[in-house]
Order: structure tokens, then sequence, then C-alpha cells
């Protein structure tokens, strides 16, 4: 399997990690190097969509990923918090959702816009003392995770089955729980609520493909909103040599960030001979190589 990322649907039912296995078990049907595999962010098993996995030298570009925008559609129900945050948790708190309005979702919807401190559901994948809360959860214990401070850009409600449910759009940055909004929502409204549905449908200029269809994307194509420096052989050597190379001659990003989304603070990707080589910062005026990516991707 080449190297790069590859875009593939996760359907509801089966984990993230499952998805991962199924990529190293085909690396792995080839006889040679253990190529390393891993995905680009969690999807809980009731959620589907889009779900990045990274492949060979592609993993070192995860940490890349957490800071770009996240789109999702949901299905919040309302009258009914739940311990998971999803239809699948048990009934923490139930209320009266008949007065709920548009206008007063919308109201509240707006409240959580920016930046936030959110505290995640204790059935995430959050690590406590190296371990995922929802195991221990599992197991019979008590999580209880401080707040994580994260970014919520724009959200807005598709429809209305009042007192029921309602379907909302949004866009966020990585780090953020759907169904800890949905929990946050259901409070503030003193009526409760959870998600039935989640859907990833877009992360950065990535959309979720078709069912059973699986999309590779390597060099320009790969952290396409980071700004781009071609690498001529005697810059390559430099930079293998702990240099600089002179900041002139970087090109813009391929893709552009939403207007007023956080800078995630992209390297520059260095490319020779079309492939990405390199990952550079920029420091005094110049180009140091953060990482090399041998062999290019």
């Amino acid at each position: 399997m080449t190297p790069g990322l590859y875009r593939v649907h996760k359907p509801v039912g089966p984990t993230s990690f499952s998805v991962v296995q199924s990529f190293l078990e085909e690396t792995r049907a080839v006889p040679g190097k253990r190529v390393p595999v891993c995905h680009g962010g969690t999807l809980d098993p009731f959620a589907e969509g889009l779900l990045l996995i990274l492949v060979g030298q592609a993993t070192r570009l995860f940490e890349l990923l957490h800071a770009v925008p996240k789109t999702y559609e949901a299905d919040v129900v309302w009258g009914t918090e739940m311990d998971t945050g999803d239809l699948h948790g048990k009934p923490v708190f139930q209320g009266d959702p008949s007065r709920l309005t548009p206008e007063s979702l919308d109201a509240a919807l707006q409240s959580f816009l920016g930046w936030s401190e959110q505290v995640p559901p204790s059935t995430s994948a959050k690590k406590v003392g190296g371990e995922p809360a929802y195991r221990k959860v599992h197991r019979g214990e008590t999580v209880e995770l401080p707040p994580s401070r994260v970014y919520l850009h724009s959200a807005r409600w598709l429809s209305h089955a009042l007192p029921g449910t309602s379907r909302l759009s949004m866009t966020c940055r990585g780090g953020y729980y759907v169904r800890a909004l949905a929990r946050d929502l259901g409070q503030k409204l003193g009526c409760g609520a959870h998600l039935s549905s989640l859907h990833r449908t877009e992360i950065g200029p990535w959309k979720d493909p078709e069912p059973g269809t699986r999309v590779g994307a390597f060099a320009r194509e790969l952290l396409p909103w980071a700004r781009v420096r071609p690498l001529t052989d005697q810059e390559v050597g430099e930079l293998r040599r702990d240099r600089s190379v002179a900041m002139s001659g970087t090109l813009p990003p391929d893709w552009r960030l939403p207007p007023g989304f956080p800078d995630p603070q992209a390297p520059v990707r260095g490319f020779h001979q079309g492939r990405l080589t390199f990952l550079l910062s920029e420091r005094d005026g110049a180009l140091w190589s953060d990482t090399e990516l041998r062999g290019g991707l």
C-alpha cells in the first residue's frame, strides 16, 4: 500500500480501530518490514462518516490534523440526558421539552460559538492514567474528566421536529465533542438532550467518500492549508546538515481555511521532485527542518 492519507467512510457500528486493523492486515499481507498505520481522529461506534487513515510516513502528520476544521451533522433528541451523550447510554435526567421553540434553540446554540471550556463525556477516548476513559467506565469505575479548551466555529439548525428532535450542522476544531454539546444544550435549556445520530461529513478539504470506497491523498494533496517551499537537490543537502534555506520561493497554501478560523500553526511543506519530503519551520527569517519524511509522500 502506497504511503499516504486515505479517506474512508466508517459505517455505524464498527470502531475506528477496527478500520485501522483492516489496513494493518492488508499491509502485513506483503512480506517485508511492517508499515505503521493510524487514524486521524476517532469516530464513536454509533457515528458514521469520514475517517482519515494514515499509512507509512504519513502517520507522522497525525498531530497536524487536530487543529483543522471538522464538519458534522447530528440529530439531537430533546427530553433525556444520557450518561454517554448518545442513544446507547443510560438516562440520567429527564425534562420537559414542550416549551422549546426554534428561536430559543437558535439563542442557546449561538452561546456556544467560539472558544469555551468543555467537559468531555466520561465514555470518551480521553486518556486517564494512560488508559481511555471509556474502558474505566465500562469496568464500572467512576471517571471525572477535567474541561478542555475547544472551539466551535459555526453551527446552525437544519430542521426541527419539536418537541422531539432537531437536526444540527456544525464546524469545529479537533477535540470538540458533539455529544457534549448536546448534553450542554439540554442542560442550558433545562430539558435534557442527547444524540441519536452523528455523521462527520468533512475534515479540512476532505469530504466523506461513498461507502466501500477508499480515496488516497498524496504530495500536494497532503496538508493543503500549509504553505509550500519547492526544494532543490542542494537545499535538501543543506537541510540534512541542519542548515537553513531561504524563505524566498515560498508559495501560498493550496486550500484556504474558513474565514475567521483559528490559525492551525501549520509548518511549511518542503517538496523535492514533487514529493512532500520535509516539514519546515520559520526561524530568524529562514526555514529549518523539523521533520524529514524519508522517501517522501
